[in-house]
């Protein structure tokens, strides 16, 4: 069984992960084989996104870049699974290809390093984000931060963090510091329901061929139904919202008893000015039409022109 994964630190510990959930199945499932990882630098990784995916609506497809050639690789069957930060993949795979799982899912909310909480930080604190979607959730929350785009993988952000004066937190997603077993790092988690995880936040996506039986028998053995059904609504929400990097968007959803899910999504400008925010209950079995319930109603109450223009703010200040 060949792995396809990025090469980042935190893509290689969600590889050796799945690796080892499928080491642990028995060969009767499909997972009995020897388990081989496949570093597979993407188009992101090397700054080359001149022709990015485009999405139905001919908005281009950014996330596109964190998995095109992992996904060339899987149709050339040069590996035979791929493992994706969730949030990472594009509403449109490659044609022959799905998602054919998700294990467990790992902790989806937002934390502060550096800070315990957002109450404890001063008036005019500087607090270090990469994400659209945390940059206007804090703005929302606290209009005298001041917050600033930071970039890098987590050690980086980390290191600035312990560096610079003028910087007093940086906010980061609670799962990537607990796979790469920093969670001591943490300084306060986030409330979800307040800052509203981007859709797949903490999911690990597993694609491969549509048809692979093997492949197939193998996610199965290692899928949780539950982090898969939450991963369909958020995802829903996304595609049906054209949502893209550009895209203050947040969508999380949680199982909620008797057969339900619970979906919360959130919308909002990069500067905190507005934001929408709603909250359904559907069916667990069919969690595409809860996410596309939800992304209607909010259109409704006005995310789609807040959508454009948070995407016309991000293309003018690129």
């Amino acid at each position: 069984m060949r792995i396809g994964t990025r090469g980042s630190a935190l893509a290689l510990a969600q590889a050796g992960h799945v690796a080892k959930l499928l080491g642990a199945q028995p060969p009767a499932v499909g997972a009995g084989d020897p388990i081989e990882l496949v570093t597979i630098r993407t188009s992101g990784d090397s700054g080359d996104s001149a022709a990015p995916r485009r999405s139905p609506g001919g908005t281009p497809a950014d996330k596109s870049r964190w998995v095109d050639t992992i996904e060339a690789a899987l149709l050339a069957g040069e590996i035979d699974l791929a493992v994706h930060s969730a949030k990472d993949v594009p509403g449109e795979l490659a044609e022959g290809l799905a998602l054919l799982g998700a294990p467990v899912r790992a902790a989806a909310e937002d934390v502060l390093c550096g800070a315990e909480d957002l109450e404890s930080l001063p008036e005019g604190a500087c607090v270090g984000t990469g994400s659209l979607r945390r940059a206007a959730q804090l703005r929302a929350a606290r209009e005298d931060l001041r917050v600033v785009a930071i970039g890098g993988n987590v050690d980086t952000r980390l290191r600035r963090l312990g560096e610079e004066e003028d910087l007093d937190a940086i906010m980061l997603a609670h799962a990537g510091l607990l796979r790469l077993g920093r969670a001591a790092e943490v300084g306060g988690v986030l409330d979800p329901a307040r800052f509203v995880p981007a859709p797949g936040q903490g999911a690990l996506a597993l694609e491969g061929r549509i048809g692979d039986t093997r492949a197939e028998a193998a996610v199965r053995a290692i899928a949780d139904a539950d982090a898969f059904a939450c991963l369909r609504a958020e995802r829903a929400v996304a595609h049906e919202l054209d949502a893209s990097c550009h895209t203050p968007l947040g969508a999380h959803a949680v199982p909620a008893g008797c057969g339900c899910l619970q979906l919360r999504v959130w919308v909002g400008l990069p500067d905190g000015s507005a934001w929408v925010s709603d909250e359904l209950l559907g069916g667990f079995y069919d969690p595409e039409a809860l996410g596309y319930r939800a992304a209607e109603r909010m259109k409704a109450a006005g995310a789609e022109q807040i959508l454009h223009r948070a995407e016309e703010l991000a293309v003018e200040h690129a």
